[in-house]
């Protein structure tokens, strides 16, 4: 089923978002994860899944594969983060909001440290993002997390 909805090669896109505000080892998680979003909600890199249901599995899947990615890097609290993304996005989309690019630069730039318990201000979450990955790496997180739902 995946392969079916796997894009042809020239097709897919190999852009990183998230993942260069996070410990490298962490990396293709996050990305794994990230894809898995944008299967249920925006427009993925690598997949083009043709119907509602393998839209809904293979997203779940992504989630799934990725949490089980941080879990071998023996980080309980990434996998907590990341399912807390996870949940907060679905309810923001839930709501009608596309404004989630804040929360996914700060959980994934401060993995494992419980940002989303902190606060939920949007400016708070970019600001303390920055403040751990950078000012330009974060700007262009945010500005491909955009692109990717117009």
């Amino acid at each position: 089923m995946w392969r079916e909805a796997l894009r042809p090669r020239g097709a897919r896109d190999r852009v990183l978002v998230f993942s260069p505000l996070t410990e490298e080892r962490f990396a293709l998680a996050v990305e794994t994860i990230y894809e898995g979003y944008l299967v249920h909600y925006g427009r993925p890199r690598l997949f083009a899944p043709g119907d509602h249901d393998t839209i809904l599995l293979l997203g779940d899947y992504l989630y799934a594969h990725g949490l089980v990615r941080l879990a071998t890097e023996g980080s309980v609290e990434a996998v907590a983060d990341m399912g807390e993304l996870i949940s907060l996005c679905a309810q923001l989309r839930a709501e009608g909001s596309s404004e989630d690019g804040p929360v996914w630069a700060a959980s994934v730039a401060l993995l494992g440290h419980g940002v989303l318990k902190e606060t939920d201000d949007p400016g708070t979450l970019v600001a303390r993002a920055k403040e751990a990955a950078g000012p330009e790496p974060v700007d262009r997180a945010l500005v491909a997390h955009r692109q990717r739902f117009r």
